[in-house]
């Protein structure tokens, strides 16, 4: 039996723009998205002998074929024509469930990465996350991580600069958002004002965190604010403690901000830590 290591890395989308819907059912989606260094951490036990398991260290998180990470590890068995005599995945769980930062596709991402490492390599990190699509749409930019441009389903990927330094307050409130809900409503309403995608990538090849944080917008943040008005009381507080700007991530609900240096965001955590328990600092990875 061999005992497999892998690091799952949220994700945070700097920007989301929802451009249609699919004839699928699908929506086409266009983000500029990064990962970050809040991290679940992943084993995989390979060729134990017996059924394939899951265990999980948070309850509530899926341990059978529900879970991405265990779609992961059939989809990969199946595609390299590949039988591990029996399989244990075990995750130990930091990304906070329904906050839009990716933590179940981070999982089976890293999933991807360790079965792949253990097998020789035989797939390049482009091929892997081509395979991920199968899994979810956000396993490819997590197999792949760091900044990119995500297109399509989240498919299609585009290696972008690396995000300046900085630090992520990151704010899970108690609710969460349904994300097929979100998608139906957004189909409904006027979109006022998109995100540009092509300022956000000439900040980022400047390497300049303010016109970064002036151009960070996601297009689902005031559908789920209008509904869940303590989100602005979360961005109230890290603006008015030295944010250079604050959104919602994903389909939520998580909220980030990005911070110049520790202090600030010590400052912002210390602020919102006894109303929200689930805060992080980060940083980009």
């Amino acid at each position: 039996m061999t005992t497999l290591y892998e690091g799952a890395f949220a994700k945070i989308n700097l920007t989301l723009d929802v451009l249609g819907k699919r004839a699928d059912g699908y929506h086409d989606l266009q983000s500029v998205m990064q990962t970050i260094s809040i991290r679940d951490d992943v084993e995989i036990d390979v060729g134990t002998g017996k059924p394939w398991r899951l265990l999980c260290s948070v309850e509530g998180i899926p341990t059978d074929e529900k879970n991405l990470a265990w779609k992961a590890a059939k989809v990969y068995c199946d595609a390299m024509d590949k039988d591990p005599e029996g399989l244990e995945i075990r995750i130990v769980k930091r990304i906070p469930a329904g906050a839009g930062l990716g933590g179940g596709s981070a999982d089976a991402a890293a999933v991807l990465r360790a079965l792949n490492r253990h097998y020789g390599d035989p797939l390049s990190v482009l091929a892997l996350a081509e395979l991920g699509a199968q899994v979810g749409s956000d396993v490819p930019f997590c197999v792949v991580g760091g900044t990119a441009m995500v297109e399509g389903r989240g498919e299609r990927l585009r290696k972008l600069p690396d995000m300046p330094d900085c630090l992520f307050v990151v704010c899970k409130p108690d609710f969460s958002v349904s994300t097929p809900e979100l998608y139906g409503k957004i189909d409904t309403v006027a979109i006022p004002h998109r995100p540009d995608n092509q300022a956000m990538e000439s900040a980022l090849l400047a390497g300049d965190l303010g016109k970064v944080a002036e151009n960070v917008y996601n297009v689902f943040d005031p559908v789920v604010t209008s509904e869940h008005l303590e989100l602005n009381y979360i961005k109230s507080i890290c603006n008015s403690y030295g944010a250079l700007t604050e959104q919602m991530t994903g389909s939520g609900s998580a909220i980030f901000a990005i911070l110049p240096n520790f202090e600030y965001a010590a400052v912002v955590c210390s602020m919102l830590k006894e109303n929200y328990p689930n805060i992080y600092i980060a940083k980009p990875v």
